[in-house]
């Protein structure tokens, strides 16, 4: 299922909605130690390469970019390998524009974050007050929805949504059509469970409560205060922007007509406000230092965003620990990792791409990856940051003061 890889596949056993983790972290390939003089992007690309490699077949993609950012003056490192296209074609570069999937999730808790600080609304709200025309939910907070303790079922998981989509990938579908695949279903119980509804749902309350479209609120609460020059929301998307996207293409065996294939790079309509920007990874990077460094939200609604519900317990949780090593906030994902330590760590996946994030709290280190295909299995670009960790650990290039 796009739109989450963790609830669709699992890695080593540990699986969290939307991203998914080794079960001993990221960091699960040792980097060997470098050859004197050899630099960290040498290292770098050498990893990137020997991924293409080795998973590009199985996996069926062609392209694969690293960006990694510093909080302190550190020139960002970025690095790319591959081709546009499955086969061959033009070499691909930091330039690229990505489907970034559920990390779309965070965007849309800032939106409604933001309009709680200017007390248009509340995260207590029931959606009874927003969106009476779904009563079976009418109970249901804001914050239950942004924390994936709803209980309302995922849409992306229906087959009939997946016949549709199968069908014809460039369908544009409305908001009402894609909540018709679960308006009838019963609502389950109020614990975590990863639902791209709920992210549905959100994004209708964000245009009732500023009375405008989600996509003008993205620009001007978000896009364009942080000079985000390379995300859009489709179709609201400049003229080119396909042409700098790598081709994404489906291994999901849910969609039968399209395995192997190439799915249309701007038909993101299915995902909405769950998942539907497109990104660089430099706007990524862009935008997670501000998420996580509190530069878009009051201190008070920075704590309700990282707020964090064991993914285990589904109970409220201060932190995650070695024994309870996962935490969902509101649009966030936080594990406790024993090379790594405590990171944020989020995978969004859409039917195409996959593109990947890990913030490190104590040094404000942002790794971001990102490659063309979208799998229905086993994932490993988890492994992939591992490695990078590992080769960034070896360099002395993490960040850390003992690096400088």
């Amino acid at each position: 299922m796009a739109l989450a890889t963790v609830t669709a596949a699992m890695v080593s056993g540990m699986v969290v909605s939307g991203v998914m983790v080794s079960a001993s972290g990221p960091a699960v390939a040792q980097a060997a130690v470098e050859p004197s003089g050899r630099s960290v992007t040498a290292s770098l690309r050498s990893d990137l390469e020997k991924y293409l490699d080795d998973q590009g077949a199985k996996d069926h993609f062609s392209a694969v970019s690293l960006r990694v950012t510093y909080a302190d003056q550190r020139p960002d490192i970025s690095v790319d390998v591959g081709t546009f296209r499955y086969g061959g074609g033009r070499p691909v570069n930091s330039e690229a524009l990505w489907q970034i999937g559920s990390n779309t999730k965070a965007f849309t808790s800032v939106l409604l974050l933001q309009l709680e600080a200017e007390g248009e609304l509340s995260m207590t709200d029931r959606l009874g007050k927003w969106l009476p025309e779904y009563p079976a939910w009418r109970d249901v907070t804001i914050t239950q929805l942004l924390s994936m303790t709803s209980g309302i079922p995922n849409y992306t998981d229906q087959s009939a949504f997946l016949r549709d989509f199968d069908a014809k990938p460039s369908t544009r579908f409305t908001l009402e059509r894609l909540m018709s695949y679960v308006e009838g279903l019963p609502l389950g119980p109020a614990t975590y469970e990863y639902s791209n509804t709920n992210y549905l749902l959100a994004q209708m309350i964000v245009e009732r409560a500023s009375h405008d479209t989600y996509n003008e609120q993205l620009a001007e609460r978000i896009i364009e205060p942080l000079g985000m020059n390379d995300t859009c929301f489709p179709p609201y998307c400049p003229p080119g922007t396909a042409s700098r996207m790598p081709a994404p293409y489906s291994t999901h065996s849910d969609l039968p007509n399209h395995l192997n294939k190439s799915v249309p790079p701007l038909a993101l309509s299915w995902a909405q406000g769950a998942g539907g920007l497109v990104s660089s990874l430099e706007d990524m990077t862009t935008w997670d230092r501000a998420l996580y460094s509190g530069q878009l939200l009051p201190p008070a609604q920075q704590r309700e965003l990282e707020s964090l519900v064991s993914m285990q317990t589904s109970e409220p949780i201060e932190n995650v620990t070695a024994d309870d090593p996962m935490g969902f906030g509101l649009g966030l994902v936080k594990i406790a990792h024993p090379v790594a330590g405590t990171v944020w760590f989020y995978e969004g996946a859409t039917y195409g791409n996959r593109v990947l994030h890990m913030y490190f709290p104590e040094t404000g280190t942002i790794i971001a990856l990102a490659v063309n295909s979208a799998v229905g299995g086993e994932d490993t670009l988890p492994d992939l940051a591992g490695t990078v960790y590992e080769t960034l650990s070896a360099q002395n290039a993490t960040g850390s003061r003992t690096d400088r």
